[in-house]
């Protein structure tokens, strides 16, 4: 049977009376709550009692009723039920774990009291030895301040935690980057600028992650000025040039040109905002950001400075009205806004070979079987469609590459070449309208981006660190 995208795994633990139920009549009450038995273990069963734990897939939602479907069953009782997504948080997702074995009095001599006075003296005598006798070498920030989770909003520092966690996982598999999980109890400015500049010694780069626009625009500018390692706001930059990536791939199926295209931008927060900084700089001319007032044109005057500066730079025509008018004859849609507001008339009223790019989560703009029959090229922010615009294409490999040349800042010809490396992972003959950007698993991507990133460094002098010459070549 199929089941919904919304569907997860659910472990029920289940004691069954032998003379009044069987586990058919277990499986069928979850097949009628619209539930597949995936798995079943016996935990233990005596003459008439069994227990049994039984895994299962269920929508989202389902579970405390089906467990009330069971236990209307004569003699089946519900000892325990955990969620396959609860069972992989406990305590935790992450760990440290010691990289030298304390194996005798003589390791511990070396690791901690006394020698470890010598790695001491040395980093105080020249700071810039803590890259390579510390964890700063190989260590990132994930700073939260909890305002701004991905389709959950402002949940505070303490519910943000799994997802920075989850982000810290995604850094040491993807590139073998070291991340930890850095959640503020504050989302004050000023406050929030002190205590990273204080947690620098430890880290060699900042990852800032679900702060809110337009606070996160502030928090990112004054520690780029303040600080002397790189930070990145990957909701903004991460999407931007994931985002690039998958546009250039899908002109190219079009054929169209960069330079050539009218584009569409709706939402015009901290990612909106990202990605037409790097369409304009990889060279789109005319594009146009609608917001809830409509479309920005430099011929209005808006409350906040971030539109006012945004409506500087783009809609060269000063074209005015909603989405649904300014869409007209448009080549390209891009979505970081909410559910909803793209209807199938929009899409209709679009240039020939239109691409659209949803990437509101979890909702996108339309639905996408909605759209699919009205665009050339369809891409989303979800991993249940092909080509999913995922910042996970782009911060591991970015970082590695960041690492590894101490870059002092990430520069915006940093972001563009990250861009084009995602992008150039799908090899010409291999892009389609449903693959444009590369898988998240493909482990070509984080190789790619780093070596982009680092020639992008050494490039714009931002570079620390001489690499060597033929850097990424293999």
């Amino acid at each position: 049977m199929s089941l919904s995208r919304s569907g997860s795994d659910i472990i029920l633990r289940v004691e069954i009376d032998k003379d009044k139920s069987t586990f058919g009549d277990i499986a069928a009450v979850i097949e009628q709550s619209g539930g597949e038995v995936i798995a079943i273990d016996v935990i233990r069963t005596q003459k008439t009692i069994t227990v049994r734990d039984i895994t299962a897939q269920l929508q989202d939602g389902k579970a405390a009723q089906l467990v009330k479907s069971l236990e209307t069953l004569d003699g089946v009782r519900v000892l325990e039920i955990s969620d396959q997504t609860f069972l992989m948080h406990l305590g935790g997702k992450i760990e440290m774990q010691p990289k030298v074995p304390i194996k005798n009095r003589n390791d511990l001599s070396h690791v901690y009291t006394p020698h470890v006075a010598k790695i001491c003296k040395a980093i105080e005598a020249d700071e810039s030895k803590a890259f390579n006798l510390t964890i700063k070498r190989n260590m990132i920030a994930v700073v939260s301040d909890g305002s701004a989770v991905l389709g959950l909003g402002n949940i505070g520092a303490q519910a943000a935690l799994p997802v920075m966690e989850g982000k810290a996982m995604l850094f040491k598999q993807l590139a073998g980057v070291d991340a930890f999980p850095i959640c503020l109890n504050t989302q004050n400015i000023d406050e929030i600028v002190a205590i990273v500049k204080a947690l620098e010694p430890n880290f060699g780069g900042i990852n800032l992650e679900d702060i809110a626009a337009p606070r996160c625009f502030e928090i990112e500018d004054r520690l780029k000025a303040e600080l002397d390692i790189p930070v990145f706001h990957d909701d903004q930059h991460g999407t931007a040039a994931v985002l690039l990536a998958g546009l250039m791939n899908a002109l190219t199926i079009v054929d169209k040109k960069l330079e050539e295209i009218r584009v569409v931008l709706c939402g015009i927060g901290a990612a909106g905002i990202a990605c037409t900084k790097i369409l304009l700089a990889a060279g789109v001319k005319n594009l146009i950001g609608v917001d809830r007032c409509g479309a920005l044109s430099r011929d209005e005057n808006y409350q906040q400075q971030s539109w006012q500066d945004y409506a500087a730079v783009t809609n060269p025509h000063c074209e005015k009205g909603n989405l649904s008018k300014v869409i007209r004859g448009a080549d390209v849609f891009i979505g970081v806004s909410g559910p909803g507001v793209l209807t199938v008339d929009d899409l209709k009223s679009m240039a020939r070979d239109s691409i659209v790019f949803t990437m509101a989560n979890p909702e996108p703009e339309i639905v996408p079987e909605l759209a699919l029959p009205h665009v050339r090229v369809l891409a989303t922010g979800r991993s249940d469609f092909p080509n999913q615009i995922n910042n996970v294409l782009c911060f591991p490999g970015l970082f590695r590459g960041v690492l590894d040349c101490r870059a002092s800042r990430v520069t915006e010809g940093m972001k563009l070449a990250a861009a084009k490396a995602i992008a150039s992972v799908v090899r010409e003959d291999e892009i389609s309208e449903s693959y444009i950007v590369p898988s998240v698993f493909n482990k070509a991507v984080a190789k790619s981006v780093s070596a982009a990133v680092i020639r992008a460094a050494v490039e714009d002098g931002v570079a620390r660190k001489t690499m060597p010459e033929d850097i990424g070549d293999e």
